[in-house]
């Protein structure tokens, strides 16, 4: 067996598997975080297969047997059932590409048995612990970082980092969604924010007035406010172009710690917590998930497993004869 492991970038030569990748980001618009998934999903496997069966995969010649063989290579490598869930989406993807281009008539991993998800609730922020976050850049420029006494804080950094966790609440955006924004997609008369989801999909979503006035507090710092197709959120100054979604997610654990809160969420809790909070307040499902740009309800109903939860817990606390 091969001394690869899961985690491990592997690569593929396969002309199928080449065309399919650019499919992906051409065609489909996926996001870099999707291709890289599935270019490693299907290079695993193809390497998996070369060591086991002593030749590349073909395609149009594999059984549902040899995925039955691959599952129980997976199982042995403690995977957990979403990193086994993924790897397959990624051969289904793959195999309904093919079938496309008649390659194959059907899919050999039809009806195969996969480990079941684990149900698991999203985790969220209360309103109160938002708040506390929503501050925590401020507190930056108050109390500067002591270990790093050469570095003054910059004052625009911080209030774009505001402006930046505002808009996420405020419009319930992916992180990849957050970081494409450009300047023209703000309306902001309607209050109105032009967002490109998954799939190059386009909605338009509600901002709120706070989340508008710490962009313009932000912009107001800048030499050059953006304008047109720049991004709303630039980088620092060393790295010009948008905000990064590795450089968001380590100010975020930092801004966390300092809310006293736990700096392990990761940004995308944000968008969990705007989805919690709405529907508490009333939302109905079907507008939540246009809000969200879920394609399917049953994605947007996992939130409804948070609030009747604690609707449960609110009526066995109160209610006399719970």
């Amino acid at each position: 067996m091969t001394n690869q492991t899961p985690g491990q970038a592997f690569t593929v030569d396969d002309s199928w598997v080449k065309r399919f990748l650019t499919h992906l980001g051409t065609d489909r618009g996926a996001s870099v975080y999707t291709q890289r998934n599935y270019r490693q999903a299907l290079a695993e496997f193809a390497c998996w297969h070369l060591d086991e069966r002593q030749s590349p995969p073909a395609w149009e010649q594999l059984q549902r047997d040899d995925f039955r063989g691959f599952v129980r290579f997976l199982g042995r490598q403690n995977l957990s059932r979403a990193a086994v869930q993924l790897r397959f989406s990624a051969l289904r993807s793959f195999y309904k590409f093919l079938i496309r281009h008649g390659v194959v008539s059907g899919t050999p991993i039809k009806g195969l048995s996969l480990p079941k998800l684990e149900k698991r609730l999203p985790r969220y922020l209360t309103a109160k612990q938002m708040e506390d976050l929503l501050v925590a850049p401020l507190q930056c420029l108050a109390a500067p970082d002591k270990k790093s006494p050469g570095r003054p804080v910059s004052t625009a950094a911080c209030y774009r980092d505001v402006a930046i966790l505002e808009t996420i609440y405020s419009c319930g955006l992916r992180i990849s969604e957050l970081c494409g924004l450009k300047a023209e997609d703000i309306d902001w008369n309607e209050q109105l924010v032009r967002v490109r989801g998954k799939g190059r999909k386009e909605r338009l979503v509600p901002i709120g007035a706070p989340a508008l006035e710490s962009i313009r507090k932000y912009w107001s710092l800048l030499r050059q406010p953006p304008s047109g197709n720049a991004p709303v959120f630039l980088a620092e100054k060393r790295r010009p172009g948008p905000v990064s979604a590795v450089m968001l997610a380590r100010r975020l654990k930092k801004y966390l710690a300092l809310a006293g809160l736990d700096p392990g969420l990761t940004p995308h809790k944000l968008r969990h917590s705007y989805a919690t909070h709405l529907l508490d307040a009333g939302a109905d499902l079907r507008s939540v998930q246009e809000l969200l740009g879920h394609a399917h309800l049953a994605t947007t109903q996992v939130y409804t497993h948070v609030t009747t939860d604690r609707l449960k817990k609110a009526y066995d606390a109160a209610h006399p004869r719970a």
